[in-house]
């Protein structure tokens, strides 16, 4: 079959072109997502893969398989996009003067990435370690992480450890020999290895362990009960809001920044349920002291260590609309 599409769209057939690449839509996405570590930028790359892989498409010879030919070109897009842009996005401009910060973070152009879309690449099939495996790989946690790389590190990484390329077919990805990417791959997992949180695992999503948690957050949350969140954390627990660049770490520097910044007098929020990079994630909404209706204020990743929280990601509310999540809600 995939004969027959690759004959027709060499003759010049978009729809068999778009039958033919369809099923690597979303992984080649997800692809690009790890690499770029913004969800806007993604999409733009991806795109820009399908329209070089349509009109170099004379140029594929089959050495390879196909599959491999389109991630061969997302890379080098993504590598591109990478070597082109600063990264320096202007940070947020914040509402309160904020307590002093932990560190200013280095990934700042960091975005949440829809499970809604993941779940079309993850292996249904997959038991329980696979499907851990699959959700560290896509979490915030090591995506941050691999920003941090060198990009061809980074590139080399995700292909043979994340998508299980061999060497040889990363080194003809590329263009460089198996031992550069040996001394590649390696190089990269001793940083991850620094970098990567280590302690106990999150509950298994959607599990009744994981429900017990998120209730509880979300209660404190919405009734901004500054003690009953805190004790919700692991005492190195880090707080986060790219593009702003202030991190905080621990509980006392958490209780500072919810007591000064988050639950300012006269505040009441709603949270809405979604998933995120494997995580469990929550729009924001803000009600303004007399107004019945609450608008979206941003998006929440909780990161889980058992049954504490060890980080919450805040990102901005133009993220929103990528989980399809609504710009107002009415009170109850």
């Amino acid at each position: 079959m995939q004969g027959d599409q690759l004959s027709r769209a060499r003759s010049g057939d978009d729809v068999a072109f778009e039958e033919l690449v369809r099923p690597y839509h979303r992984e080649l996405q997800a692809h690009c997502y790890r690499i770029l570590g913004s969800a806007a930028d993604a999409e733009d790359a991806f795109q820009e893969s399908l329209t070089a892989a349509w009109k170099g498409l004379a140029g594929f010879e089959g050495r390879a398989s196909f599959r491999t030919w389109l991630y061969r070109i997302a890379t080098g897009r993504c590598l591109n996009m990478v070597r082109a842009s600063r990264r320096s996005p202007v940070s947020a401009t914040l509402m309160v003067e904020p307590p002093e910060p932990s560190r200013l973070g280095e990934v700042l152009w960091l975005e949440p990435y829809p499970d809604a879309i993941l779940a079309e690449v993850a292996d249904p099939a997959a038991g329980p370690e696979a499907r851990y495996e699959q959700r560290e790989t896509i979490s915030l946690a090591f995506i941050a992480a691999l920003q941090l790389l060198p990009p061809r590190q980074r590139a080399a990484l995700i292909l043979t450890d994340v998508l299980d390329f061999s060497a040889r077919e990363v080194a003809d990805m590329l263009d460089t020999t198996e031992h550069a990417i040996y001394g590649a791959v390696k190089r990269a997992r001793a940083t991850l290895a620094r970098q990567l949180p280590k302690g106990e695992p999150p509950p298994l999503p959607n599990s009744l362990d994981e429900k017990m948690v998120l209730d509880r957050l979300v209660r404190a949350w919405e009734e901004c009960d500054t003690n009953a969140l805190v004790a919700l954390l692991t005492d190195d627990v880090w707080l986060r809001m790219p593009p702003n660049p202030l991190e905080y770490q621990g509980k006392e520097t958490a209780k500072r920044w919810f007591a000064t910044s988050a639950f300012r007098e006269g505040l009441r929020f709603r949270l809405v349920p979604t998933r995120a990079n494997g995580q469990p994630a929550f729009g924001l909404y803000v009600f303004s002291p007399l107004s019945r209706v609450a608008h979206a204020f941003g998006l929440i990743v909780v990161t889980l260590a058992g049954s504490r929280v060890r980080a919450i990601t805040a990102f901005e509310s133009g993220v929103m609309a990528r989980f399809g999540l609504p710009r107002s809600y009415a009170r109850d």
